[in-house]
């Protein structure tokens, strides 16, 4: 369903205290008071929108009441009329907060990994509340809180996905611990992970394993000496190794294979031209020069590859199912404080070209 308000119907709550409404003949000078006392409810929570009464009738902004209420605003200048436009239905995630980022408009920007991987954009109109109902603000957000989360629905096109942040409910601050595994085991109530010698994690069917790109990982793949960064507690038994229950276990890259191949600085160079070809519609973004990008050879198993066409995807599964090798070519852009820097990945044996390594 569509709704159309007319302009004049809602001017004087677009502009606030005092509004100058049409052409000379439609011009009053109207006196308003902020009602700061007064709460605006949207199904049952405070939307922080404060109301402006003129003549004894309440005023609120139409395009910040229509967000809180689900419709996405459209302003018709030739008609002059206001269009409200029923929302989409919102996206949810839930997981642990692995990143916080605070943004040079002072918003905040948080990484979410658990049933997606996911950029939130958080700013004040983005209802954060706890378990109980307290309302909370983007500063109480940090690495290791549990939250629920409703975003969306437009998502850019990036990888991992990154969208406005509606709704945060948050649940719990885990422990954040990063380590290395000295031994995994099965046990009756589901698995055992012990971090060095002084800390024993219990997983269930509530913890989530996987890689920091969002792929899953089966506790079997598991082994000594996998670094992990673990998200667990926030309580844990006064035994000696302590133990506690785990949320959320990310596999970490592993250091590069032994015996990764040499590259001659020609091979290097042939690697930046191919590159080069593969980034000229993003070049206005580059601030790397052509000749100065670093070229690494990786291994498969470190990166996350964005393969488009089904013959890279193949390409990147065969490689991978080989544990073979990766050559990086990586630019700074415009863009890395939000994105991070831009690379392009290569098979090392053919030199063909199998995507972009995933952005943040």
């Amino acid at each position: 369903m569509k709704k159309k308000l007319t302009v004049l119907l809602t001017l004087a709550g677009i502009l606030g205290t005092t509004a100058a409404v049409g052409a000379e003949d439609l011009v009053e000078k109207v006196t308003g008071y902020l009602q700061k006392d007064v709460k605006v409810l949207v199904n049952g929570q405070d939307s922080t929108l404060t109301p402006v009464y003129i003549d004894g009738k309440a005023y609120i902004p139409v395009r910040d009441a229509a967000t809180k209420l689900g419709y996405t605003v459209k302003y018709d200048e030739a008609n002059k009329e206001i269009e409200l436009d029923e929302a989409a239905d919102l996206m949810r995630a839930s997981g642990v907060i692995v990143s916080v980022q605070t943004k040079e408009d002072g918003n905040t920007r948080i990484e979410l990994l658990g049933s997606t991987w996911v950029i939130l954009n958080v700013d004040k109109s983005t209802a954060i509340k706890n378990l109980d109902g307290k309302t909370l603000t983007a500063a109480d957000l940090k690495a290791g809180t549990q939250i629920d989360a409703e975003f969306g629905p437009a998502m850019a096109m990036s990888y991992p996905g990154q969208a406005q942040a509606v709704s945060i409910n948050v649940h719990a601050d885990r422990s954040v611990k990063e380590d290395t595994i000295k031994e995994v085991k099965h046990t009756d109530d589901g698995w055992q992970v012990q971090l060095g010698d002084n800390l024993v994690l219990n997983g269930g069917k509530e913890t989530r394993v996987m890689t920091s790109q969002g792929e899953s990982v089966n506790w079997e793949d598991l082994k000594a000496g996998t670094k992990v960064k673990a998200y667990y507690g926030p309580f844990e038994t006064k035994s000696l190794p302590p133990q506690s229950p785990v949320f959320l276990l990310v596999v970490q890259a592993q250091a590069p294979v032994t015996g990764t191949p040499k590259m001659s600085p020609e091979t290097a160079q042939e690697y930046r031209n191919l590159a080069w070809a593969q980034v000229k519609e993003q070049t206005s973004h580059i601030t790397t020069k052509q000749d100065e990008a670093a070229v690494q050879i990786v291994s498969s198993k470190e990166v996350g590859v964005l393969a488009s066409t089904d013959e890279q995807k193949k390409l990147l599964a065969d490689v991978q199912a080989a544990n073979g090798n990766f050559v990086t070519v990586t630019y700074n852009t415009d863009q890395d404080q939000l994105l991070g820097p831009l690379t392009v990945v290569f098979d090392f044996n053919t030199k063909a070209f199998i995507g972009f390594n995933a952005r943040r």
